[in-house]
């Protein structure tokens, strides 16, 4: 099957940190080995940050509101969130720095004012938070970037995501959609992973991914079997750490094992067919199941279908070729229990 895109989303899990944030994205880089078969897998495609432009945020007054509590960064939410915010040169600097790993780096964009960032550097694709799947301004400023864009639906139904789409391909058809339920984390009777099958069904020119808010790797791996090409999950050093999104996010440890799992099935996946696979001719020879004498037969002896039953290994005649057996004469003295080759008869 074809490589599933696998972004790992630092968000704003940097904690206004530059340097955190890099030593996010070195691990997200670091190689993936699969200890059991001694195999290097390949690591996340793309890591993905958010910008927002607080003059475009919330009300003044949401903005005012005092905030108060473990993740806060600020006494107001909006102190909170300029806390949090790096500035386009530190995007930049990330974006380089991504670069010199091997990997894409795509931005979550919050506002129009978020394009100036532009002016430095071009990113790899642009995110469209759910949220903003009806910001249709928003939409269309970006759209007239000619960067591939991303759009999440976990905000919107079959109409919401119709008229982002009539926006954007306006200005190019460069989109893939994800699936997604923005509850965090999302209770799994809610996730509804057959939404992608629907997309896949229904959106046919696009490319069809999961967006995933659950806890664990267990719903992006089973999004890959239904056929999601793009995955999408928070990622963070530490999921204890101070913030609103650490909790829901994937740690390194998790970090592997969900890459190391897709990777693994992208292989295991295969093909519409039925075959015997190369691998397991050994393990036929010695368990599958040869004509074998079921009494002593003496030289001379014709062979009937009451002499004979299945013994392994499997490496004489199958039952389906006992005709070439029976009604033949021993060559040799056969003793009980003993496979019946052709040099015996």
């Amino acid at each position: 099957m074809k490589q599933t895109y696998i972004i790992g989303e630092i968000g704003q899990n940097h904690n206004g940190s530059v340097e955190i944030a890099k030593r996010i994205i070195d691990k997200v880089a670091e190689p993936v080995i699969d200890e059991l078969f001694g195999e290097k897998l390949r690591s996340m495609n793309a890591v993905k940050f958010t910008k927002r432009d607080l003059k475009e945020e919330l009300s003044n007054s949401a903005m005012l509101k005092p905030y108060k509590n473990p993740n806060s960064f600020g006494s107001t939410y909006g102190e909170h969130r300029e806390f949090l915010e790096l500035d386009d040169n530190q995007h930049f600097e990330l974006y380089k720095y991504a670069k010199s790993k091997g990997l894409e780096f795509i931005e979550t964009l919050c506002a129009r004012g978020c394009l100036s960032m532009t002016k430095l550097f071009l990113p790899d694709k642009l995110k469209v938070a759910s949220r903003d799947l009806t910001n249709l301004p928003l939409l269309e400023a970006m759209a007239e970037t000619k960067i591939p864009m991303i759009l999440s639906t976990g905000m919107g139904g079959k109409k919401e995501l119709d008229d982002a789409l009539d926006t954007i391909s306006k200005y190019h058809s460069d989109i893939s959609i994800l699936h997604c339920l923005s509850q965090y984390p999302s209770e799994y009777k809610n996730i509804n992973l057959k939404s992608i099958n629907y997309l896949e069904d229904n959106y046919k020119d696009y490319t069809i991914g999961y967006s995933d808010h659950s806890i664990g790797i267990m719903m992006p791996v089973a999004a890959v079997a239904m056929g999601a090409e793009i995955i999408e999950k928070h990622i963070t050093l530490d999921r204890n750490m101070k913030g609103t999104d650490h909790k829901g996010s994937l740690g390194v440890d998790g970090l592997f094992r969900m890459v190391r799992d897709i990777r693994n099935l992208e292989k295991a996946m295969g093909e519409k067919e039925i075959f015997i696979n190369d691998s397991v001719k050994e393990t036929r020879i010695k368990l599958e199941r040869s004509i074998a004498s079921n009494r002593s037969i003496k030289k001379s002896e014709i062979i009937t279908e009451s002499d004979i039953h299945l013994l392994s290994p499997g490496d004489g005649f199958g039952w389906t070729d006992r005709h070439l057996v029976i009604g033949k004469e021993a060559k040799v003295d056969i003793n009980k229990d003993e496979i019946i080759y052709k040099n015996m008869f």
